[in-house]
């Protein structure tokens, strides 16, 4: 052999052994606080998997959904990994667009994952995504603004205590603003909250025949509500905010009170993120006396789409990022209060979380009594607490929310909304045969 075929061959094992190694996961995520921070924390992963490379596609809530919807759907094969929630999981699952999770390793503990999250997250007694983190709702409000206002809030609040409390802690002048609730359109953003909301007022998506309620008086009184409180007490462009608007402008001291995702205390309470961090108070989502809280249930999780060629690989990523290990890596490198909430029974029963963060308890009893069988105060027909588990609501969800965050904004009144969202309503589920 020649000294020159020997080394263009030492070449091309060099150059097979570069690509054989080379393998990249496309992972698609939201840019939530606690992805941003699992990007940060890769090189753990890297380092126990050397052969896995990352890269990553991080996007706005509504546009992660478009995009890994229509990619999936038409199994574009764009991305190795996703991050869903609870609606898409079983959706998906069941058109075969999701691999099911058989290989998370020997110490993952599928048994550790709570049930109330694992439950929407399995199919025929398979897992199909593993959850990131899980969350129901809550009140996350200023004490200090309450003890100034001769204030007390009780741990489990009405709808017109909340309303009272936040038109009397307003003070425009100094751009405090009394109360920050979600107005951005998206079946995920405005319409998980205002549905939750509705729930707690007796009203209800459909009837047991799939009829829209939207012309019913219960939907007239939550919106109503909402739209007045708001104008009265919430800040200024409020039909454009959504879950990390909303969370800026509690952590900068604009808000009296928000009412949003359990998941949100640790960056509210967190005083290298927060500038009220030592200000703030928890308490469990309001309710009308009905019998029903406007608290959600909600996880974002990891899932593999059966498109990838890399499912082994991805597989292991999900393992990781969902691990117990990786609660304690966070802890480790953020403290405790950060550890992802709301997915492993190991949690809430560790202490040092327990002390670290004071809105675990009240966490975990949001999630437990958030009930997607029982949703509303009147029989519905279909399952899931923010959401409608059916295919079509996520195009309906959406529109409706546009009519709605456009009440918000003075555009068109709550009268015309409501009409114009049972209209759409009742078109596309006759369309799709729920109506007959």
């Amino acid at each position: 052999m020649t000294l020159r075929t020997f080394l263009l061959g030492a070449c091309s094992a060099l150059a097979f052994a570069g690509m054989a190694s080379a393998e990249t996961l496309t992972i698609a995520t939201v840019n939530n606080g606690d992805m941003i921070r699992m990007q940060k924390l890769t090189d753990d992963f890297k380092a126990k998997n050397p052969g896995i490379d990352l890269e990553w596609v991080t996007l706005e809530e509504n546009v992660l959904r478009q995009k890994v919807t229509t990619d999936i759907a038409t199994k574009g094969g764009q991305y190795d990994v996703l991050t869903i929630g609870t609606y898409e999981v079983p959706i998906w699952a069941k058109q075969g667009w999701l691999l099911p999770l058989d290989n998370l390793g020997a110490n993952y503990d599928v048994e550790d994952l709570l049930p109330a999250i694992r439950s929407g997250l399995t199919v025929d007694g398979k897992l199909y995504a593993a959850p990131f983190y899980g969350e129901s709702s809550m009140v996350m409000y200023r004490k200090d603004l309450f003890d100034a206002a001769g204030l007390k809030m009780p741990d489990a609040p009405t709808w017109d205590f909340i309303a009272d409390a936040a038109r009397k802690v307003t003070n425009k002048d100094k751009e405090i603003y009394g109360i920050c609730l979600r107005g951005k359109a998206g079946w995920g953003e405005n319409m998980a909250f205002l549905t939750a909301m509705s729930n707690s007022f007796g009203a209800r998506w459909f009837d047991e025949k799939w009829k829209p309620q939207f012309d019913q008086p219960e939907w007239k009184d939550t919106l109503d509500f909402y739209v007045k409180l708001m104008k009265d007490a919430g800040p200024p462009g409020a039909s454009s905010n959504g879950f990390n608007e909303n969370l800026a402008l509690f952590q900068t001291g604009k808000c009296g009170m928000w009412i949003d995702a359990t998941v949100a205390a640790s960056f509210v309470a967190d005083p290298k993120q927060s500038q009220v961090a030592d200000k703030v108070g928890f308490a469990l989502a309001p309710d009308k006396g009905l019998g029903k809280r406007g608290n959600w249930l909600w996880a974002w999780s990891l899932a593999v789409p059966a498109g990838t060629q890399k499912a082994e690989a991805a597989e292991k990523f999900v393992a990781w990022a969902t691990s117990k290990e990786y609660s304690n890596l966070v802890a480790e490198k953020e403290g405790w209060l950060n550890a992802p909430p709301g997915t492993r029974k190991s949690l809430y029963a560790n202490a040092d979380y327990q002390k670290a963060a004071s809105f675990a308890k009240m966490t975990l009893d949001s999630i437990n009594s958030a009930d997607p069988t029982k949703p509303t105060v009147k029989p519905v027909p279909y399952v899931g607490v923010q959401f409608v588990a059916i295919p079509e609501f996520q195009g309906i969800g959406t529109a409706v929310g546009q009519q709605f965050s456009a009440a918000l904004a003075g555009q068109i009144s709550v009268e015309q909304a409501l009409q114009s969202a049972q209209q759409l309503a009742t078109r596309e589920m006759t369309k799709a045969g729920y109506i007959k």
